[in-house]
């Protein structure tokens, strides 16, 4: 990208001409360096509320003092000194900090000479923006990555007029720079704790397509923001300045849409975005703080591959879904009898969905080109002799996926135990910081998706005041997908964390890992069957040689519904180390939605264990902030 400004003949010539003072004397006012506007311009906060100040950036290359990084204010005398320098070219300050560059001539009303800058001023006329867009990424939850979804902004060129190709303009995306041999636990791990450098980039928006929306199966939401030229001009000044230079990346706050929220900040000071941000930054959630904050004039839906295939296919009846699954697995013949009993409109809107279907599986799950190639074309040829018009797109969610619950939950709750003759009572106060599970409500996530982070239930029983950590859920993410004759998604769970567990003289709280695989089927409306294997471990000094390990099985019927969820089946699990045993459960939970703020929830379970019957009934509210 740089470019060498001056020739040696050049260089010659400039020596000979006299050479300006290194800098103008300027008059800074005293408390500019903790100007809001240039701390967001150095990424500046203050950790664990002290009183000093520490920027985000980790790169020595995004500071031009060698204090930058713990010192505003010397960050700001050191950009003022360079940036008066004489000269150009890609190396000096105001072609490398273009955004602090201009902020500081406005603040101090200084008088600087134009200056050269090929390579930004390159980047500057290819990006070509006039308006910029934020774009949300449906979460998918088979990537950790992408487990609460994803946000970029497109760079959005002049729309001169309708024919104006948004798919060739520029995108902005900041991600962990992952090692290429990492799998998906260990970018786990790497992400929460910080283990990455994270890079912003700018890259054309139809490789996001292609990655999200075909490859991925997830819908994308676009989001118009009502920036003016000025602060378009200041974002991707910014965006300059902050390319490729390294953010350590965190999952849950220093994620992907927190370093969306800081060029927001640049761009229109005074917003504060990030100031929304305490314990985790959830890309749905920090959608919601843009729209709250007026930044938002335009809302459009994109369906992805998978979303537009599946509409196409259920639009079918029974018999028609047969002939296509037929077709595309080259039973049938696109002039079959078959097909060709069908009336024309009916026949046209088989052949589409079979194409879709077939172009989909060639893309998505690598069917043979071999296959696919000629079989696509006879459905194609087949198609071009009917004159029925082709099947509308997949209508827009009624409820986008910013408009769900939110995702911080505390539950207050009251229930009672009983074994034999024996009871007990208790109330119970659960605190969730994120996400989201079955029995949430629905609309805005994925059917059948799970996914909770740091969970915490504890019980007070009042039969003795006795306060008990009940369970402390690290990660539980499940994944309840029906199958169809088309697809046949695995339906699987896994968690980890500590819970309560019955040795057959007391109940201590063990450490836990437990998963689970399966499938599930659709048997009516919003209704699904499930029956997953699952294993358990344990782990504790009380179990009888330190550990337990149990195979399982998990039966079950999920219902989801705008005002009401339920949840109910059956698990059975042999523990075949420390003690050899069975332990069987029947249990049943529901959900009342009373809007996106509340829900009214009841459980009950029952559980053989230890040859001993318990019966535990719970009711309470869930609150949504």
């Amino acid at each position: 990208m740089g470019q060498t400004f001056c020739s040696g003949t050049a260089a010659a010539l400039f020596a000979l001409l006299p050479m300006p003072a290194l800098a103008e004397t300027v008059s800074v006012p005293a408390g500019l360096h903790l100007s809001p506007g240039w701390l967001t311009l150095g990424h500046y906060h203050q950790p664990n509320l002290s009183s000093g100040f520490k920027s985000q950036a980790d790169d020595d290359a995004f500071f031009l003092s060698a204090d930058g990084k713990l010192s505003p204010k010397a960050e700001l005398a050191a950009t003022l000194t360079a940036i008066q320098q004489p000269g150009g070219g890609d190396r000096h300050a105001r072609c490398r900090f273009p955004a602090r560059s201009t902020w500081l001539q406005h603040e101090l009303n200084l008088s600087l000479p134009a200056v050269d800058c090929p390579a930004y001023q390159q980047w500057q006329n290819e990006l070509n923006t006039e308006t910029v867009t934020l774009v949300f990424a449906a979460s998918y939850l088979n990537s950790p990555s992408s487990m609460f979804g994803h946000t970029f902004l497109r760079l959005d060129p002049p729309q001169d007029d309708n024919d104006t190709n948004l798919l060739l303009a520029n995108t902005i995306s900041y991600a962990a720079d992952a090692a290429a041999h990492d799998g998906e636990l260990m970018f786990a791990y790497r992400g929460i704790f910080g283990g990455y450098p994270g890079i912003t980039a700018v890259q054309p928006y139809y490789e996001k397509i292609r990655l999200y929306s075909d490859i991925e199966h997830r819908d994308l939401w676009e989001y118009r923001l009502n920036l003016k030229q000025s602060e378009v001009d200041r974002m991707t000044a910014h965006a300059w300045e902050i390319q490729d230079k390294n953010f350590d990346y965190y999952f849950f706050d220093e994620n992907c849409a927190y370093r969306l929220l800081a060029l927001i900040d640049v761009a229109r000071p005074g917003t504060n975005l990030l100031d929304e941000v305490n314990t985790h930054a959830i890309p749905s959630d920090t959608v919601r703080w843009v729209i709250d904050k007026n930044l938002v004039d335009n809302v459009e839906y994109r369906a992805s591959a998978a979303t537009a295939v599946s509409h196409s296919l259920d639009s079918l009846s029974a018999q028609q879904q047969l002939i296509a699954s037929a077709l595309a697995n080259g039973y049938l013949k696109p002039n079959s009898l078959e097909l060709m009993a069908l009336n024309e409109t009916d026949r046209a809107a088989v052949l589409d969905a079979t194409y879709d279907y077939v172009r989909y599986q060639s893309e998505a799950d690598g069917w043979p080109r071999g296959f696919t190639a000629p079989l696509s074309h006879s459905l194609l040829r087949e198609r071009s002799s009917l004159n029925a018009g082709y099947p509308p797109s997949p209508p827009e969610p009624a409820v986008r996926d910013d408009q769900g619950h939110d995702t911080f939950r505390l539950s207050l709750g009251g229930g009672r135990t009983e074994v034999g003759d024996s009871s007990r009572n208790f109330s119970q106060l659960t605190f969730r910081p994120a996400y989201h599970d079955l029995l949430d409500p629905p609309e805005g996530y994925r059917p059948g998706a799970q996914l909770q982070f740091l969970r915490l239930d504890a019980r007070y029983y009042t039969d003795n005041d006795e306060l008990q950590l009940e369970k402390l859920t690290g990660v539980e993410i499940r994944s309840i997908s029906p199958r169809n004759r088309f697809f046949s998604p695995q339906s699987w769970q896994i968690s980890f964390g500590g819970r309560r567990t019955d040795t057959r003289r007391e109940r201590v709280l063990a450490p836990y890992l437990d998963g689970g695989a399966g499938g599930s089927w659709r048997i009516a409306s919003n209704t699904q069957a499930f029956a997953l294997a699952t294993a358990d471990l344990e782990i504790d000094d009380d179990l009888g040689r330190g550990y337990d390990a149990a195979p399982g099985a998990d039966l079950g019927l999920l219902h989801q519904n705008p005002r009401f969820s339920l949840l109910a089946g059956v698990k059975t699990k042999a523990w075949i180390v420390s003690n050899q045993h069975r332990q069987d459960q029947l249990y049943g939970k529901a959900s009342w939605h009373l809007g996106r703020e509340f829900s009214v929830f009841a459980e009950f379970n029952r559980e053989d264990h230890f040859d001993r019957m318990q019966n535990t009934w719970q009711a309470g509210l869930h609150a949504y902030f």
